[in-house]
C-alpha cells in the first residue's frame, strides 16, 4: 500500500511538471520561431501525455489479481511504456523532417528579440527535468516500476535535448543560423535512442523474456538447498515489479513426503529473500541414487504400493540374491487378496533389480481396529501378573518387568502391555530376540492372551 501511494504521488507531480514545461516552451517557441524550442515543446507535450498514461498505469497495475487476470495487472505498466515508445518515435520523425526541410530551404525564421526568454525557459526546463528524473528513478527502483522508469527516461532525455537546444540558440545569436535546425535533429536522435532503449526493454517484458542472469541466480540458490540433487527445468515470468517462478527439482526417492515438502519450503524461502516473487511453483521428481542400499530400494518400492516393508534382509548364495522381509497387510483381506497384492510388489522388485532374485515375503496382519475393554477382577489380575513375571524369569538378561497393564475384551481376550529393562550396552538385535521370546512364553502361559506388547528400555531409565 505504501509503494502504491509513492508511485501515484510521484507520477502525479510528473504530470503537472510536464504540463508546465510544455506551455512555457510552446509560448517561447512560437515567439522566437525556433525549431529547436518548438521541438522541445513537442517533446514536453509528449512527456505530458506519457506522464498521464503512467499515472493511469500505476493506478491500474496495483490492482490485485482476480478471476480473469491471474497474474495481476502489473503489465499495464509495460503496455503504457510501449505506447510512450511509439509516441517518442513519431515525435522524432516529425522533428527531423521539419529541421531538414528548413536546412534545404535555408530558412531560419528565428526572432532573436526573445533570445533571453528562450534561454531562461530552457534553463528552468533543465532544473525541473533533473529533479523529476531523480525522483522518478528513486521510486522506480524502490517499487521496481517499469512505467516510472520509462517516465524517468523521458525526463533524462529532456535534459540532454535542452542542453543541445541551448547550444543551438547560442550559435544562432552569433550568426550561425542553421545551428537551430541542427539542434532540432540532434534532439530527435537523442529522443529516438531513448525510444529504442525503452522499447526493447518493454517488449522483453511483454513477451515474458527472463531478465538476464535471473534464472541462473535462482538455480544457484536452489542448488544450495540441502536435498536438491538437480534442477530439471526452471521458468521465470516477469510481471511488473514481481516475478513468477516455475521449477522442477530432483530429490532422493527415499525421502518422506514431509521431508520433500520441507525442501520445497526452504527453496521458496531462500528465493524470496533475494527476489520479489509473486508466486513460486515447485514440482519434485524422485530419482534413484547409486548409493541406495537394497533395504532402501525395497522400502521405497513397498511404499509405492502402499505397503510397509520391514525386517529386510539380503543373502547372497551362488551368485544369486535372496531378499526376505515382512509386509504389513490389512487383516480384513482374504489370503488370496493379500497374496495378489504382494505378487504385484514382487513383480516390481524383479524389474527394479533387473536380475534373478529369490524373494520371500512374510505377511504380517495390520491391525487398526478399535474395541472396548474392561479391567480384570483383583484375583484374576494377580494371577495374570504372576504368570507374566514367572515367564520373564525363565529368560536370561530380561530385568525389572514393570508397568504391567492388563485389559480384557468382551470376548474374553487379554490385551497386555508391559515394560522390561536391559543393560545399557545390550544390542537392539539381542533385545528384540529376547522380547520376542518373552512374548511367546506369555502366549503359551496364557491361552486367552489376544495381544502382547513389550516396551524395552535401558536399565537406568
Amino acid at each position: 500500500m505504501e509503494n502504491s501511494h509513492k508511485k501515484q504521488q510521484v507520477a502525479l507531480t510528473s504530470v503537472l511538471a510536464s504540463l508546465l514545461l510544455t506551455l512555457m516552451k510552446l509560448i517561447v517557441g512560437i515567439m522566437t520561431g525556433s525549431i529547436g524550442i518548438i521541438s522541445e515543446a513537442a517533446h514536453s507535450a509528449l512527456d505530458f501525455g506519457a506522464a498521464s498514461l503512467t499515472l493511469f498505469a500505476v493506478k491500474m497495475s496495483d490492482k490485485p489479481a482476480d478471476s480473469k487476470h491471474h497474474y495481476g495487472h502489473a503489465k499495464v505498466e509495460s503496455v503504457s511504456a510501449l505506447i510512450e515508445t511509439g509516441l517518442l518515435v513519431v515525435t522524432s520523425i516529425w522533428i527531423i523532417y521539419t529541421a531538414v526541410e528548413r536546412l534545404i530551404a535555408g530558412k531560419t525564421e528565428i526572432d532573436v528579440t526573445w533570445y533571453w526568454y528562450a534561454v531562461a525557459v530552457m534553463v528552468i526546463s533543465i532544473i525541473v527535468d533533473f529533479s523529476r528524473s531523480r525522483a522518478l528513478k528513486k521510486v522506480a527502483k524502490e517499487t521496481n516500476s517499469q512505467a516510472l522508469e520509462a517516465d524517468a527516461l523521458h525526463f533524462s532525455s529532456d535534459i540532454l535535448s535542452s542542453v543541445v537546444v541551448l547550444a543551438g540558440l547560442f550559435f544562432v545569436s552569433i550568426g550561425i543560423t542553421w545551428a537551430d535546425a541542427v539542434a532540432g535533429i540532434a534532439v530527435s536522435l537523442l529522443v529516438g535512442w531513448a525510444a529504442f532503449s525503452l522499447g526493447k526493454k518493454t517488449i522483453d517484458v511483454l513477451i515474458d523474456a527472463a531478465p538476464e542472469g535471473l534464472s541462473e541466480r535462482i538455480e544457484e540458490i536452489t542448488m544450495m538447498v540441502s536435498g536438491v540433487i538437480a534442477i530439471d527445468k526452471i521458468r521465470v515470468k516477469p510481471t511488473g515489479p514481481q516475478v513468477f517462478i516455475e521449477m522442477a527439482v530432483c530429490v532422493n526417492r527415499t525421502l518422506s513426503v514431509e521431508k520433500v515438502q520441507r525442501i520445497c519450503a526452504d527453496i521458496e524461502k531462500k528465493v524470496r529473500e533475494e527476489f520479489p516473487v509473486g508466486d513460486i511453483t515447485i514440482n519434485t521428481r524422485p530419482i534413484a541414487l547409486n548409493s541406495e542400499t537394497i533395504a532402501e530400494r525395497v522400502h521405497v518400492i513397498g511404499l509405492n504400493h502402499n505397503l510397509h516393508a520391514h525386517n529386510i534382509s539380503t543373502n547372497l548364495a551362488e551368485q544369486k540374491k535372496q531378499i526376505s522381509f515382512d509386509v504389513e497387510i490389512d487383516q480384513q483381506l482374504t489370503i488370496k487378496q493379500a497374496h495378489d497384492t504382494v505378487n504385484e510388489l514382487e513383480e516390481e522388485l524383479h524389474r527394479e533389480f533387473d536380475e534373478e532374485l529369490d524373494i520371500c515375503i512374510h505377511l504380517d496382519p495390520l491391525r487398526n481396529d478399535e474395541r472396548y475393554t474392561g479391567s480384570l477382577q483383583p484375583g484374576e489380575k494377580e494371577l495374570v501378573n504372576n504368570t507374566i513375571i514367572k515367564a520373564s524369569q525363565s529368560i536370561e538378561n530380561i530385568q525389572d518387568v514393570h508397568d504391567i497393564l492388563i485389559r480384557k475384551s468382551e470376548e474374553g481376550k487379554l490385551f497386555i502391555t508391559l515394560h522390561c529393562s536391559f543393560n545399557d550396552d545390550a544390542l537392539l538385535a539381542e533385545v528384540h530376540y529376547l522380547t520376542s521370546q518373552l512374548e511367546g512364553a506369555i502366549y503359551r502361559s496364557l491361552p486367552n492372551a489376544g495381544r502382547v506388547i513389550i516396551h524395552a528400555e535401558p536399565l537406568l531409565a
